[in-house]
């Protein structure tokens, strides 16, 4: 997809099955299963999408997945399966020394374990070339996690990159190129960001955990991941009706559907029409 001079691509990273009661926080599973049914775990599918966008000149990834260091028993845990991240690289004509810029939503590991890749008996960065973008409170948090959300970080996936002097820490609102802004959304994480591509007289917003399928657009459909929820829930009061408003093609991280779709306010309520990126 073109907006104006930036060009805009959805990979898939593989699936990940997350448990369906945790994805939902507080609707009930009569509810939430009309829509994504679970498995016999009570696990539902999800997409890990990733955006690969030329834009200033650079070639810029943003989310790398889960990535494939993870052991054998954390991967059946959580139904890692493919494809790879570099499969879908490969399909653009891209190797990951190709890779500019990589920015990072926030460093939970289905969003940042392919930041790095194993080498011999090292952890090194997966994308050689490329300086990596996360938030300064995001990294932070990361590095010093609580018994909370502790298991949903992991040190390789960030620690050697930062070694290397690859990370590039922002706060806040940050125009990484013209027409690509990264915008703080807390909520899930404290400092979780989203980003924003305008051009051409179009605008994309990747919601990443914000709204992370389109199964999540009812206001209350809140994850009980949430660090934050109450800022959840406000952020979406905000961002959403804008999206529809304003006909933003809506960008979602864990829709295995529809990972693309306009907004459209139906009888009180959301409803996605999907857009084909590619």
């Amino acid at each position: 997809m073109k907006l104006g001079e930036i060009e805009l691509h959805v990979v898939s990273a593989g699936r990940v099955l997350f448990d369906g009661g945790a994805m939902f926080g507080v609707i009930p599973k009569t509810m939430w299963e009309k829509k994504m049914p679970a498995d016999a775990r009570n696990r539902i599918t999800l997409s890990m999408n990733c955006l690969v966008i030329r834009a200033g000149g650079k070639r810029i990834l943003v989310e790398t997945g889960a990535g494939d260091k993870m052991s054998p028993k954390l991967r059946d845990i959580y139904g890692l399966d493919g494809p790879l991240l570099i499969d879908g690289l490969r399909s653009l004509d891209l190797r990951p020394e190709d890779i500019d810029i990589v920015i990072n939503t926030h460093l939970h590991f289905d969003h940042c374990g392919g930041n790095t890749r194993i080498e011999g008996d090292q952890v090194v960065p997966a994308f050689p070339n490329a300086r990596y973008i996360v938030q300064e409170g995001e990294l932070d948090h990361a590095m010093h996690a609580n018994e909370r959300d502790r298991a949903s970080y992991f040190q390789e996936n960030f620690a050697p990159i930062g070694a290397e002097g690859r990370l590039s820490i922002v706060e806040g609102e940050h125009v990484v190129t013209p027409g690509l802004e990264l915008i703080r959304v807390p909520g899930h994480t404290a400092h979780m960001q989203c980003v924003k591509l305008t051009g051409g007289g179009k605008t994309a917003f990747f919601f990443a955990d914000l709204v992370p399928t389109t199964a999540h657009l009812p206001l209350p459909w809140i994850m009980g991941y949430d660090l934050f929820p109450m800022m959840t829930l406000e952020n979406r009061k905000r961002l959403i009706p804008e999206a529809v408003r304003e006909g933003w093609i809506a960008l979602f991280a864990h829709d295995a559907r529809v990972p693309a779709a306009y907004l459209r306010s139906r009888d009180g309520q959301w409803e996605p029409e999907p857009v084909q990126i590619d």
